[in-house]
């Protein structure tokens, strides 16, 4: 194992241990929403938007197809629509779910189990990109570790707000576990770089999403200041030290 490989298994621990610690600050349970949580919202997508999509490009033997040529040229851009529209989905689901009080035990069990499902792949993705990033070394791997951190932070809120108890007895460590899942899954395997771009436009849209959904609705009472703030901060260190 190369010292490269065992430090970005170090951080993939410490990406898990976010999960299992983010739900002990009892400031980011709190209403209105705790300042933090909308700063690390920020910086997470300026990662997204700064770093992630000008670096994404196609880059498959189709493209040499006529018919194909134009799909390529741009899959990774609906790959990160299908990441959006996905996790939104998702969303809406536990949304609803959750209105209705009378909706029985085994349902809400249902609803919890297909949206830790859908979280469980994105942490196991976030954690295979540890290993396969588009952009190596240690700077590339802490820029992608610290925006993945603050953006479990945010998805943690809104995990526990829809799952509540069972989110910490049972989603938490799912999710931290599926972290080193992908990591391990990374480390024994190798992909092209098409590939692990086609990944990342994924989690470029998971991530816009996730971010967006938490800090727009009214009741939660969002700082926009600090998000500014968070998303400003973090592009500018993307932009001086990449």
């Amino acid at each position: 194992m190369t010292t490269m490989t065992l430090f970005t298994g170090i951080v993939a621990v410490a990406l898990a241990s976010v999960h299992l610690a983010a739900g002990r600050v009892r400031a980011f349970r709190s209403i209105p929403r705790n300042y933090w949580l909308s700063i690390a919202g920020g910086a997470s997508v300026a990662y997204v938007f700064v770093h992630i999509l000008p670096d994404l490009k196609g880059g498959t033997i189709l493209e040499s197809v006529p018919l194909l040529a134009g799909f390529f040229e741009r899959h990774v851009y609906l790959v990160a629509l299908v990441g959006f529209s996905l996790f939104y989905g998702m969303e809406r689901l536990a949304e609803e779910t959750g209105r209705h009080v009378d909706v029985r035990p085994e349902v809400n069990m249902s609803v919890f189990w297909i949206h830790t499902g859908a979280f469980t792949v994105y942490n196991m993705l976030i954690g295979y990109l540890l290993v396969h990033r588009e952009q190596p070394g240690t700077v590339g791997l802490l820029l992608y570790a610290t925006a993945m951190g603050l953006h479990f932070i945010v998805n943690d809120y809104g995990l526990r707000k829809h799952h509540r108890n069972t989110y910490d007895r049972i989603g938490r460590w799912v999710l931290a576990a599926a972290v080193v899942v992908g990591w391990g899954i990374g480390i024994n395997t190798h992909v092209d770089e098409a590939v692990v771009n086609t990944l990342f436009a994924f989690l470029a849209g998971g991530v816009i999403l996730n971010v967006i959904k938490e800090e727009l609705p009214e009741e939660r009472r969002s700082r926009f200041w600090a998000f500014a703030a968070g998303a400003g901060s973090y592009s500018a260190i993307l932009l001086f030290v990449t």
